[in-house]
């Protein structure tokens, strides 16, 4: 997506930023510009174009529009049991109040904030345990937020929402109040002005439906999964990606990156897992009325949809007629022809060029050429995209040795995020020495048999450090832990954003909190892109105020606001002529700062995310 120089080695920074500042020697430093102060929940930074525009994602957003009317008795109970043994888990809620009241003041519009926070956690519950909601008769809670920000260096220009595929719960498009029952990620947006990402259509109730013992239930159903799309006009017009493979659900795709040219990559469902098509058809346990579940033909399939498609790598682009186009860049491996399982392959990021890296599933065995119908497979690798001089698609691994794992799912041992014009990938693996993730970088430009993913030395030997983009100058930043000790299991080490400089003599890794102002309110977590011009989309710890779920400030006593630590999407800023300077204390700083934001909420904003990939697996 970004437009890079051609040389690699050459450092033709234009900007403040200079080699010599990733050398501390006249260095530029960063200031730290919050994208959305007016962001209310925890927002997260995504890729950034070369005009300041840049791609924001967000997730527990206030007044979510639970819907009472669909609770019965039973669940108000439930809810208030939920309150009174969960309390001390949520900072700011109580038990609630008046519990006898409840019921009839949340039918007639009028819960308090308390109510609603302890609904929507009720909700959330249901949702995540297959066996208390496994046939989708709750409400579903996504609550994310897909923005972008069209000027992030002026902190007075607010990120603007695309609801994208949602609608309010009549189905009326992006009108009213939306369902935020939809996952919606908005990737990035191109030098040209165009926004792509991946999102999902709202879930509506149905019907209310009678099962064969006379109970009465609505259940909830959507259109379809994830859907790869981009808008040339900031979400006025919106092209979805349709699948290659729709049967049974609408099938899924995604889209994680565009270039220059209008190539968008991702990837797609391309055929069906034969296991599951003959579940929806068996005459036993399939899905035609009445079927064993005792629910709709469509929630029916809807249970059916997990594990239902095997996906591809894809590139597409809008046609002359106005016709999105796809086309698949194929697997790491050609399977027996009886072999059923769901190889598969996913597209991460694409050059200007048209050199697109990501990953795929790979043999245990790289040198195996007539594999067997039960070919071991244990491990996913970050590869290339690419034409042979026949123009047959080839999926190359950079030479990367293949390994044997004995956990239940496949490994994801390696993975390219980023790929720069220069040809010169990015992303993480893992030290076969230690076996720690460490991230990575490597030229393409080179013969196959020349390839080499090299693995620099980071901030020490046992940190997870992952590789999120290259800018034009060779500079990598990512994500790295700082720390080499955690006090126990449940609090893991703490991340710092980092910049590491390719075409430096003595690269080193840089923890960018070191770069900003001595004592900076913000602690940077994690580095997710880099333009050309040293500008970086960033997520940042910071105070805040804190809010109730109704939006209202939280005061203590003496009517002051309470503040908290909340994850902020910040632009981090060259200052032309800036030095670093030694603030002395900064390590006690990186390490503390931060340390009690809610763990619940920066889960659900990463996980949800993925950051960027795991959202959308089938």
């Amino acid at each position: 997506m970004k437009s890079f120089s051609k040389n690699i080695l050459t450092l033709g920074v234009t900007s403040a930023l200079s080699l010599s500042a990733l050398n501390y020697s006249q260095a530029a430093t960063y200031e730290v510009v919050e994208v959305d102060k007016s962001a209310t929940g925890y927002t997260y930074g995504g890729k950034l174009n070369s005009n300041e525009e840049m791609a924001v994602s967000g997730t527990n957003s206030y007044n979510f529009p639970v819907q009472f009317e669909y609770f019965n008795t039973v669940d108000y109970n439930n809810i208030v049991y939920l309150a009174l043994s969960r309390q001390d888990y949520y900072f700011g809620l109580e038990p609630i109040e008046d519990s006898s009241g409840f019921e009839e003041r949340a039918n007639a519009g009028n819960a308090t904030a308390n109510d609603l926070a302890w609904s929507k956690l009720y909700l959330q519950e249901m949702n995540q345990s297959s066996s208390k909601n496994p046939y989708f008769k709750y409400q579903i809670v996504a609550d994310t937020a897909a923005m972008t920000n069209l000027d992030a260096v002026d902190e007075n220009v607010s990120s603007t929402e695309m609801c994208i595929f949602d609608t309010d719960f009549s189905d009326a498009p992006c009108s009213g109040i939306i369902t935020r029952s939809t996952v919606n990620v908005i990737q990035g947006i191109t030098n040209t002005g165009t926004t792509f990402g991946t999102a999902s259509a709202p879930y509506l109730p149905m019907p209310e439906f009678t099962d064969t013992s006379g109970n009465v239930y609505t259940h909830w159903l959507r259109e379809h999964g994830q859907r790869g799309f981009f808008s040339p006009d900031n979400g006025a017009t919106i092209y979805p990606v349709t699948p290659v493979e729709t049967r049974y659900g609408g099938g899924v795709s995604a889209v994680f990156d565009m270039n220059e040219n209008g190539e968008a990559v991702g990837y797609s469902s391309y055929k069906l897992s034969d296991g599951r098509e003959e579940d929806v058809l068996d005459p036993d346990i399939g899905c035609e009325e009445p079927n064993r579940l005792n629910v709709p033909y469509e929630i029916c399939i809807q249970y059916y949809q997990k594990g239902m498609y095997h996906i591809q790598a894809f590139k597409a682009f809008l046609s002359d007629t106005g016709e999105v186009e796809t086309e698949h860049l194929g697997l790491l491996i050609a399977p027996h022809e009886d072999d059923e399982r769901a190889f598969s392959s996913q597209a991460l990021a694409v050059n200007n060029n048209g050199v697109t890296v990501g990953y795929a599933h790979g043999w245990d065995n790289r040198n195996v050429t007539s594999p067997a119908v039960n070919e071991r497979m244990t491990g996913s690798y970050a590869v290339m995209f690419k034409e042979d001089e026949a123009g047959n698609k080839v999926v190359f691994d950079f030479n990367q040795l293949h390994y044997k794992f004995s956990f239940g799912s496949v490994y994801p041992f390696s993975r390219a995020n980023d790929v720069n014009d220069s040809g010169i990938a990015v992303g993480y693996t893992h030290d076969i020495n230690t076996f720690v993730k460490k991230f990575f970088y490597v030229n393409t430009n080179l013969p196959e048999d020349e390839m080499e993913v090299i693995i620099p030395k980071d901030f020490f030997t046992t940190s997870v450090s992952t590789a999120y983009a290259i800018n034009s100058s060779g500079i990598i930043v990512g994500e790295g832990e700082i720390e080499s000790h955690n006090s126990s299991g449940d609090n893991p080490r703490r991340t710092a954003g980092f910049m590491f400089d390719t075409a430096s003599d003595s690269p080193i890794i840089i923890d960018i909190n070191t770069l900003l102002e001595c004592n900076s309110k913000y602690n940077i977590l994690k580095a997710n892109d880099i333009n050309d011009a040293g500008q970086i989309s960033a997520t940042a710890i910071v105070k805040s105020e804190s809010y109730d779920s109704l939006g209202e400030p939280i005061l203590d006593d003496s009517g002051n606001a309470v503040m908290v630590d909340v994850a902020r999407a910040v632009l981090l800023n060259p200052i032309p002529g800036g030095e670093v300077t030694d603030c002395g204390d900064v390590e006690e700083k990186v390490e503390r700062q931060g340390a009690s934001i809610s763990s619940i909420a920066l889960f659900s904003l990463f996980a949800v995310l993925g950051l960027r990939r795991r959202t959308f697996k089938k």
